[in-house]
């Protein structure tokens, strides 16, 4: 799970800016901010609402264009955002909503003007900020449940974490949640929360269609994350460095699994 992908869009709706904070430089019209009211702060929602103002307003007076800007409460997502010819659509973690100028520039340099070198920068400051990132889960969070209609997941995993891990990894896992019926471009199958040691499982695998050699590989591949996290030098993140791939090609039935995602991959965006 990536601190910084590349073109994930900010899909709720907008809410208009009603004022700018004061100071000499002109500002772009059309500004808009978000607030996802991040459950850890202890301020007001109108409070966070002004400092998410005064933020969009930095980063649209930076760019020149407008910024519409949603504040999150993620725990492995910090920023994300979608670059129109227009607008800038941007999710921030709350750590940034009292950034210093320097970190406001490097967003508005990563996100808006795709400047690779700024990542770097930006990787220090979410360092730096760890404590402020919720590291236990939330009452709301769906509960993990390995047992599915056609695989136990904690079988699989215990026999995985046997043959590959000499029960090295230490995790818990589970399915998702089954997402909204809509047409998909693509399909997370698995992923793994380096918070809370937890991984997840796409409902679309709990099938009887779906080959237990590919459920299982799936699985070895999450479990992977927990040896070789992703990395962020040079400002870019890497979420399969070469150690993980290496790794990755001892599965047994590698070929076998890439082919069988390949031929089917239809079926599993439909659900």
């Amino acid at each position: 799970m990536s601190l910084f992908p590349r073109g994930t869009s900010a899909e709720r709706a907008a809410v208009p800016a009603q004022r700018a904070p004061e100071g000499p430089a002109p500002l772009p019209p059309r500004n808009r901010v978000v607030e996802e009211a991040p459950r850890v702060l202890t301020t007001t929602r109108e409070e966070l609402w002004t400092r998410a103002e005064s933020l969009a307003w930095r980063l649209s007076a930076n760019l020149g264009m407008p910024v519409r800007l949603a504040v999150t409460d993620n725990r492995s997502t910090m920023v994300s955002f979608r670059r129109g010819s227009q607008v800038l659509q941007l999710r921030l973690h709350h750590m940034f909503l009292d950034a210093p100028e320097s970190v406001v520039r490097a967003v508005a340099d990563y996100a808006g003007r795709g400047h690779r070198a700024a990542g770097g920068l930006l990787d220090e400051y979410i360092r730096g900020q760890q404590p402020l990132i919720r590291q236990l889960r939330r009452e709301s969070d769906a509960e993990l449940n390995p047992l599915g209609r056609c695989f136990d997941l904690r079988a699989l995993y215990n026999g995985v974490n046997e043959a590959y891990f000499q029960n090295g990894i230490q995790a818990r896992i589970g399915w998702g949640r089954m997402p909204p019926r809509r047409r998909r471009k693509s399909i997370r199958l698995g992923v793994y929360d380096h918070q809370t040691r937890e991984i997840r499982i796409h409902p679309a695998l709990d099938r009887p269609e779906v080959p237990a050699f590919f459920v299982e590989f799936i699985v070895f591949h999450e479990m992977l994350h927990q040896l070789f996290p992703s990395s962020g030098r040079t400002g870019r993140r890497v979420h399969h460095p070469r150690a993980f791939r290496e790794r990755e090609r001892t599965y047994p039935h590698y070929g076998a699994a890439l082919r069988w995602e390949r031929e089917n991959l239809g079926t599993l965006l439909r659900g």
